[in-house]
Parts: structure tokens; C-alpha cells; sequence
């Protein structure tokens, strides 16, 4: 399978463009920050490893073999301010299965751009890809991150409980899906 969208992708207000290696100060910008790491398995980043996790996000914007992975640079179209990230796994190339994941800086939360921009993704996982499903998971306390996932029309298909030890802690995860007949079925309605 080799799958490389056309970049950049454009929405109402944003710009999905694959990473480049200035994008190191704005990805730094949100990743440093303990409200954002809250939620994942990773600390706050330093810039040094900020700078390690952008530079191996270069080139990372396409499928040829499972576990490639897109990831991709979001920007508003006013002012192309970098605002997030999202991205898309290639899980199974057999069973036709990706992960979206986004991860945006909470200076433009609560304006949709997370909803925008992952609903982009999984047109060019749905669409172009021909992925059959599509999953998002998130830790159970990120209310804010699940609300995407249901806004997006996702299904909620799991809740693992205590599963993983994350940072010393008991982890709750939730795990939401879409199978290509409900995109379809969404986008046509």
C-alpha cells in the first residue's frame, strides 16, 4: 500500500501541512507545558527532546507499510500560527486500521480546531486511504479530548480500567471508533 496525500490539506480555517524542522518553537511551545502532559504518557519536553520528537515528524506523511505514520502541522489560515499536531497510525495493513491522535496547545482550545482538523484526517484515512476503521483513544479524565472524539461521530467501544501504570498512576482509558460505512453514511447526510 502506498498512500501519500497531497499537501498541504485545507479546511475552513486551517492548514494540515507535513512538520518541518522551524516548527521545533511552536511544537516546544505547548509540549513543555505540564497541562498538556497531563494527559499523555510523556513528560513536559524538554527542547531538546522537543527538537528530537519534530525532527523525526519530518518525512512522516505517508503509508507504505503498517506502523508508517502521518503527522502533520496544524496552522490557522489568518495568520498561519502553528496551533497543533495530528496524526494518523497505520495499525493493520490487512484489516485496513489507522489511530488518530491530535494533540493541540490549550491557548486555542475550546474553538474547534481539533474537531476541524481530525475530521480532515479521517477524510484522507476514510477517503483516500481506504482505511475500513479508525480509532482515537485518551486517558478517561480527558473530557475534552472524548467530546472530540463524539463530535467527530465517533462510538465509544471501550473503557479499560486500571489498564497500564502511567507516571505512577492507574490508567483509564477510553477507546472511541468509526468504521468507513458510518463516515460515509456522516458525510453524506
Amino acid at each position: 500500500m502506498a498512500f501519500v496525500p497531497d499537501y498541504p490539506v485545507e479546511t475552513a480555517r486551517l492548514r494540515l501541512r507535513p512538520f518541518t524542522r522551524g516548527d521545533v518553537e511552536a511544537v516546544f511551545a505547548y509540549r513543555q507545558r505540564a497541562d498538556v502532559a497531563r494527559y499523555l504518557f510523556d513528560e513536559p519536553m524538554s527542547r531538546e527532546s522537543c527538537t528530537e520528537v519534530v525532527q523525526a515528524r519530518v518525512g512522516q506523511t505517508g503509508f507504505e507499510q503498517e506502523g508508517d505514520k502521518i503527522f502533520l502541522a496544524v496552522e490557522r489560515l489568518e495568520d498561519s500560527a502553528m496551533i497543533g499536531e495530528v496524526s494518523l497510525i497505520l495499525r493493520s495493513l490487512e484489516s485496513r486500521q489507522a489511530e488518530l491522535g491530535y494533540i493541540f496547545n490549550p491557548d486555542f482550545h475550546g474553538l474547534g480546531y481539533a474537531t476541524e482538523a481530525s475530521r480532515a484526517l479521517l477524510a484522507l484515512g476514510f477517503e483516500g486511504a481506504a482505511m475500513h476503521r479508525i480509532h482515537a483513544r485518551c486517558d478517561a479524565r480527558n473530557v475534552a479530548s472524548w467530546k472530540v472524539m463524539e463530535r467527530l461521530g465517533m462510538r465509544r467501544e471501550a473503557h479499560f480500567h486500571e489498564h497500564v501504570l502511567v507516571k505512577g498512576v492507574w490508567d483509564e482509558e477510553l477507546i472511541y471508533a468509526m468504521l468507513e460505512d458510518e463516515w460515509r453514511t456522516r458525510r453524506d447526510a
